[in-house]
Parts: structure tokens; sequence; C-alpha cells
């Protein structure tokens, strides 16, 4: 080995002195984006919009009311994953529609409440929170054939 090969793999060496890097934090631990506020407020408003629009539609159209709550819960809650790229975005609405839908749970002074059937209140509660959760926790985004992050084109 000549002196200028060693020259030049003693310089792609790492530095001994260096002090170590602390990694950045990700997910739910780096800190929220100033600019997201905004769409995370958003998306809660429309979590509790869903949640009350959700709960009116499975008690009055019992089989097919439910389906079409929940898949509209699906919606906003994968929606709001695919927009903000985060954890965050899934579970902010998911946590609108959860209040939205204990408000309505609490009933009146009269002794009524919202739901018309124990079986559907059950149902849909279950079924949110498993969507919420599923949505929360997907591993990977797709990604479209035109990100240019994407890697290999």
């Amino acid at each position: 080995m000549s002196n200028r090969q060693r020259q030049r793999a003693s310089s792609q060496s790492p530095r001994t002195n260096a002090p170590p890097r602390i990694p950045e934090p990700s997910g739910l631990a780096a800190p929220p984006n100033p600019r997201r506020i905004p769409l995370y407020v958003g998306l809660a408003v429309l979590g509790a919009a869903v949640g009350l629009a959700g709960t009116l539609v499975q008690a009055a159209l019992f089989p097919g009311g439910l389906l079409l709550a929940l898949a509209a819960s699906a919606g906003l809650f994968y929606g709001g994953r695919v927009l903000t790229r985060t954890q965050l975005g899934a579970l902010v609405p998911a946590v609108g529609w959860f209040l939205a839908v204990i408000v309505l749970l609490g009933g009146r002074p009269e002794g009524d409440y919202v739901f018309g059937e124990e079986i559907g209140l059950a149902l849909f509660m279950l079924g949110g929170m498993a969507v919420a959760v599923i949505c929360a926790t997907m591993s990977r985004l797709p990604y479209s054939a035109n990100d240019p992050g994407r890697s290999g084109t």
C-alpha cells in the first residue's frame, strides 16, 4: 500500500474525537409542526361532525346506516393519516369523533338519548375505535408513482 493510498484510507475513517450525535425524535415524540396545528384542529372538528352524523345515520337506518357511518369514519381517519403523513393525522379526528359520540351517549335530562338500539351503539363504538386504531397503526403509507421522494424512479 502506497503512502497516498494510506492517506486516502485514513481520511475516510470516522473521527474519533467527534461528539456523539443525538438522533432527532420522530413519530409522536417529534415536536409538532406549527404550520400543521390548524390542520389538526380542522381534522378534530371534522371528526366531531362525522361522529355526530354517524350517530344519527346509524340509529335511523340500522344495518345500512351503520356500515355507512363506519365507512365515513374510516375515510376520515385514513384521509387524515395520508394528508399529514403522521399517526397524529389519524388520531386527532378519532379523538374528535370519540368525544362527539361520548357527549351524545350522555343523553338528556328527560331520559332520551340519540342511539336507537344497544347493538347498534356497541357496533358503532367498537367499530369506530377499531378503524381508528387500524388507521393510526398502519406501518406504511402508499406512495404515488409521481412522488419525487420515491427511490428507483
